[in-house]
């Protein structure tokens, strides 16, 4: 399993009249996105286009530096949709990814490193996307 994010954007900045260093964070989060794509051996098996990514970063890092990363499973509880958007879950086979817009799809289990491994691999690409756009990434939290 692997996530991929590319072109990234701001959705509704320049609209609110905000600069990225004035935007509350809430609003970064949000208005933060790419297109979003779950591969796993070497093809999509899920894909969003304008996902909040920084959104799914951050909460991903929470999760992670919680106590409870390893033990409980992960719901995205995004504030723009429906709890569930991104769900990892625990089985007896290892920790499979799943979302409530494709109900029947869950990608193949892995083990607890692998997935943190991913989990860290997404927030560096989450993280240079955000630098690139020239806003500072230090508003995600680092794991």
């Amino acid at each position: 399993m692997r996530f991929v994010c590319r072109n990234f954007g701001l959705s509704d900045l320049q609209r609110r009249g905000l600069a990225p260093h004035e935007a509350p964070l809430a609003v970064l989060l949000l208005d933060i996105e790419a297109e979003l794509s779950i591969w796993e051996e070497g093809r999509v098996v899920w894909s969003e286009e304008a996902f909040p990514v920084a959104e799914l970063a951050y909460h991903l890092a929470l999760w992670l530096l919680s106590p409870a990363a390893g033990q409980e499973g992960f719901e995205l509880d995004s504030m723009q949709a429906d709890a569930g958007l991104i769900r990892i879950v625990r089985s007896d086979e290892g920790w499979r990814l799943g979302s409530i817009f494709a109900p029947d799809f869950w990608t193949s289990p892995v083990a607890w490193d692998v997935l943190v491994a991913e989990i860290k691999q997404f927030d560096h690409s989450v993280r240079e996307g955000v630098a690139a756009m020239g806003i500072e990434p230090s508003f995600i939290p680092e794991v």
